[in-house]
């Protein structure tokens, strides 16, 4: 890296970039020192593997790139505490990130423990001030419902989506973005992948055409990680990934995961025989308890050795030829995506 940056570089001096390392010796350890020195401009630019982890006082550190994934929370804040010392006219440094340790920031171990609050002295109740616990309990109430917002989108219709002091959404460029601009994003790309309702459910309905589409809400930016984030923002945890798009695309209500089974096996009892719906119940089982991803194709195999306690003849037996176990698995899914009719 050194080698490659004083190739391209533009300054004539030839220890503009320096390489320290414990295998530099006395000579790295000057290059540092020489660094550290506010007065000097040379070298402008260091590399290293963990030597200015920690224990290094250069002030006027502006910016820092990391390049190798970093692992340990410990570390991470070691390294941004190099860019973090004060220095005249350097009100702000620069992080460039090649190895996605920027999610380090949302990791609850980020901040630490939260600091206890200040006790304060207690105040004399004013004579008005007494309530009665009903009015305790509805001002709790009103305080939850302002941890929601509702956001008004293009089509008219309203989402509620709980309020995010933090967000780990962030744009192409590596800047962060909030939960309703990720929701605005999301709303404005869906048409690409499907123009109505009816679509959305023959496309999810399928292992083969649900896979291709949430690789392309991926290679946009709204990978699997995403939606589950903003399945919980939108309180819809215990549901399917499915409802995530539902909602945002057509502002349907979500259905849980065990709703949607419920429903599904009241039409699976009509098309399938005892020993396939025995099967499927196991599915679906599966399916409420860790979601969609075990409705995947990849997962039948699995499913079958584990009802079957590793006898993937036993399951043969019991369903068919494993082409038409495939069909099974596959042909069942649309009555869990299936719109439902009113009564």
């Amino acid at each position: 890296m050194r080698d490659l940056i004083n190739q391209m570089k533009t300054s004539k001096d030839p220890n503009y970039c320096q390489r320290v390392t414990a295998n530099d010796g006395a000579l790295g350890e000057q290059h540092l020192r020489d660094f550290q020195d506010n007065e000097k401009t040379v070298p402008t630019i260091l590399t290293t593997s963990q030597k200015l982890s920690t224990g290094v006082d250069a002030r006027n550190i502006r910016n820092i790139v990391l390049m190798r994934p970093i692992n340990s929370m410990i570390e991470f804040k070691q390294i941004i505490g190099r860019g973090t010392r004060l220095y005249d006219g350097k009100d702000y440094f620069t992080i460039y990130d090649f190895v996605k340790a920027h999610h380090h920031f949302s990791d609850p171990e980020w901040d630490g423990e939260p600091i206890e609050p200040e006790a304060k002295e207690p105040r004399e109740p004013k004579p008005d001030a007494a309530r009665k616990p009903d009015e305790v309990r509805e001002r709790s109430e009103e305080y939850t419902r302002r941890q929601k917002i509702k956001v008004k989108l293009a089509d008219g219709k309203e989402r509620t989506i709980q309020h995010m002091v933090a967000t780990t959404f962030w744009h192409p460029d590596g800047t962060p973005m909030s939960a309703q601009q990720f929701l605005e994003m999301l709303f404005g790309k869906l048409p690409e992948f499907f123009k109505n309702e009816g679509e959305l459910r023959t496309l999810w309905s399928t292992p083969d055409t649900r896979a291709k589409l949430l690789q392309g809400l991926a290679e946009k930016g709204f990978g699997k990680d995403q939606l589950e984030e903003m399945q919980r923002i939108i309180d819809a945890e215990k549901s399917d990934l499915f409802d995530v798009l539902a909602h945002v695309a057509y502002a349907l209500p979500p259905l849980t995961r065990e709703e949607r089974a419920q429903k599904a096996k009241i039409i699976i009892s009509t098309h399938f025989n005892s020993q396939q719906q025995v099967f499927l119940d196991f599915v679906l089982s599966h399916y409420v308890s860790v979601g969609v991803e075990e409705l995947d194709q990849e997962k039948l195999t699995p499913l079958l050795r584990l009802k079957y306690h590793d006898s993937i003849a036993d399951a043969v037996a019991d369903l068919g030829k494993p082409d038409e176990i495939g069909r099974i698995f596959a042909g069942f899914q649309k009555y869990l995506y299936q719109q439902q009719v009113a009564a």
